[in-house]
């Protein structure tokens, strides 16, 4: 009779920390004033944190609201859709010139898409990516420079010494490097594959959804803090185990970001989060900091 109790108390055990888990996630995704901070202290990252904005925010999605805004409507004015917008009756007697105005429509607009959004899509993800390794690092620095998190400095040094004792165990020489670029490589396939599974996942009837909701939040988290394992040269092996460990604040951190984009159209979406990411991407450098990780 005792032992079921047990079991139940456990689960309410671990569900209630998991429950302090995802809401402590949460709320640090959503502590903006911690980018400003860093920004304010380190020109350079404010003004790599700028050019994004600039680029995704002010160019990609602006060149999408005129486009919604602007274009489309002119372009219905033009080619209208039906006969009250005309006043050629002749013309309202046959379907043909509704469809001609359609298909004239349609084709400008795919031409827009083709020679506008598509290469600023490729453009923007190429150059953003490039820019938020740079966000990465500048954050970095300025928290380690600056002493941003003096009442953590005893993490920091038990964190530093750490990580030389796990240097110390990796191989140098053309071995550590070819270990580098193979957990690089596996990391990269890793996050492929399941994005795939995610995108798959969305068309399961009814849970779909929701899965795909949770599923994109730990991606989402994992990618944050992935710049601050890299810089601190932390193991593959070791960053999954971490991420297995905190699950739930994972799951809380990468929630606020995917519901900003959860409900738009993929490029759109795309233009949100890649104006949210370096600010999210600097909340997970300095969290790290707090949490607790098992580097050993």
């Amino acid at each position: 009779m005792g032992t079921p109790k047990l079991s139940i108390d456990a689960v309410r055990s671990k569900a209630k920390n998991a429950s302090l888990l995802w809401f402590h996630g949460f709320k640090e995704a959503c502590c903006l004033h911690r980018v400003v901070v860093l920004c304010l202290r380190s020109r350079k990252l404010s003004i790599r944190t700028g050019q994004c904005f600039l680029l995704n925010g002010f160019i990609f999605l602006g060149s999408m609201f005129v486009l919604k805004s602007m274009v489309i409507p002119t372009l219905q004015w033009i080619l209208p859709e039906n006969c009250s917008q005309i006043d050629l009756q002749d013309s309202c007697s046959s379907g043909v010139v509704f469809k001609l105005y359609s298909f004239l429509r349609a084709g400008l607009i795919q031409l827009f898409y083709v020679f506008w959004f598509y290469p600023l899509y490729i453009f923007s993800f190429i150059l953003s990516t490039l820019w938020y390794n740079d966000i990465a690092k500048y954050g970095f620095a300025a928290m380690r420079g600056y002493g941003s998190v003096a009442e953590e400095s005893s993490s920091q040094k038990e964190s530093t010494t750490k990580q030389s004792s796990v240097q110390t165990e990796k191989p140098t020489g053309l071995g550590g490097v070819m270990i580098g670029i193979g957990e690089q490589v596996y990391s990269v396939l890793l996050l492929s594959f399941f994005f795939l599974e995610v995108y798959a996942i969305g068309f399961i009837p009814y849970i779909g959804k929701a899965l795909n909701f949770l599923l994109l939040s730990w991606m989402y988290a994992y990618y944050c803090f992935e710049y601050r394992w890299n810089f601190s040269e932390v193991s593959l092996e070791k960053r999954l185990d971490f991420f297995q460990t905190n699950w739930a604040f994972f799951a809380g951190f990468g929630n606020p970001c995917v519901l900003a984009i959860f409900f738009f159209s993929p490029l759109v979406s795309y233009g949100v989060m890649a104006v949210l990411f370096p600010l999210q991407q600097v909340q997970g450098l300095k969290k790290l900091y707090i949490l607790k990780e098992e580097i050993r």
